[in-house]
């Protein structure tokens, strides 16, 4: 069994750079895997391995300078969801794009997810899902409004196309495990919204918390490995991803026309030209021949991906 950790902390790094190598070699080093980002404002990743190795690497990043208060979430895997180990430079470390959002100053009040339920289920409650669509069209909370952004840098222009339609009620927002909300609640209350609530440790900590029987999340979690999705428990569903979009593609959608595995699925086949289908399946074709020799092909490359990308 694998343990997954997936952690962020906003705070400021004088030299992100200098940072990089001494982690990077300690990952390296313990054999975990996995994407960080290290930024001006901070860090946020998905990392994996032994329980003993990952106790190592949160230590180390606890030491870093503002990192005592860590935020992480872990849970475990079957197998290794990684193929490689990535510690990558970036300007943001969740991506907003807003000049001047900076949650070390303010963010919305923290609800645990035991009052989360009732916080939702208020009259003068409006509830957001600050994630991406294709997040958003696997699971979410029951009467949540998503905004259909594909991106979280598209948050800022949605919310102010609709921040009319929000006047004098209370916003409640949640995401995959907290981070994109430190940054959305905190442009709200830059934008002047009074009162604005957000789920502390997201909906992983929600779905490992609140019993099945009691809770009002509906469908499956999108997680940034090769888990895909998960449900109440943390436990792994049978989504599976597209190699071409990178989307989830729940079971139902596996036996439709349009899903051709390693190739395409529902949601982007008609997208696709003749070029790009042949890439994708001569890619699917060279993944199997590594898989049959016991290796792992270098272009599955799926850990790339972070939340708020």
């Amino acid at each position: 069994m694998v343990t997954v950790a997936a952690l962020y902390r906003f705070t400021p790094f004088a030299d992100p750079a200098a940072l990089r190598g001494p982690l990077l070699r300690l990952c390296e080093e313990t054999g975990v895997r996995g994407t960080l980002l290290l930024a001006p404002e901070g860090i946020n990743g998905t990392v994996a391995g032994s329980p003993a190795a990952i106790a190592g690497v949160l230590a180390h990043i606890r030491a870093l300078p503002g990192c005592a208060a860590l935020t992480w979430k872990e849970s475990r895997a079957a197998a290794m969801p990684f193929g490689r180990m990535k510690v990558r430079l970036k300007r943001e470390i969740v991506s907003l794009g807003v000049e001047g959002v900076d949650p070390g100053r303010a963010v919305g009040r923290y609800v645990e997810p035991d009052a989360w339920n009732a916080l939702i289920a208020a009259e003068d409650v409006v509830t957001i899902d600050t994630r991406n669509a294709y997040e958003v069209a696997i699971g979410s909370f029951a009467g949540a409004i998503d905004p259909g952004t594909e991106r979280f840098r598209d948050f800022p222009a949605w919310w102010r196309e609709n921040r009319a339609r929000f006047a004098n009620r209370r916003i409640a927002m949640f995401c995959t495990g907290g981070i994109r909300c430190e940054k959305s609640t905190n442009f709200l209350l830059s934008e002047g919204v009074s009162e604005v609530f957000h789920l502390r440790g997201g909906i992983l900590r929600y779905l490992e918390e609140v019993p099945e029987s009691e809770s009002l999340w509906q469908g499956a979690c999108f997680v940034f490995d090769e888990r895909v999705a998960v449900g109440h428990g943390l436990v792994e569903t049978d989504h599976v991803l597209c190699r071409a979009c990178r989307h989830p593609v729940g079971p139902e959608d596996l036996q439709h026309p349009d899903f051709d595995e390693g190739v395409s699925c529902p949601g982007c086949s008609a997208r696709l030209g003749d070029a790009a289908r042949a890439r994708f399946r001569e890619r699917h074709r060279q993944e199997a021949l590594a898989r049959a020799r016991g290796e792992r092909h270098v272009g599955r490359a799926f850990e790339t991906r972070q939340p708020g990308a």
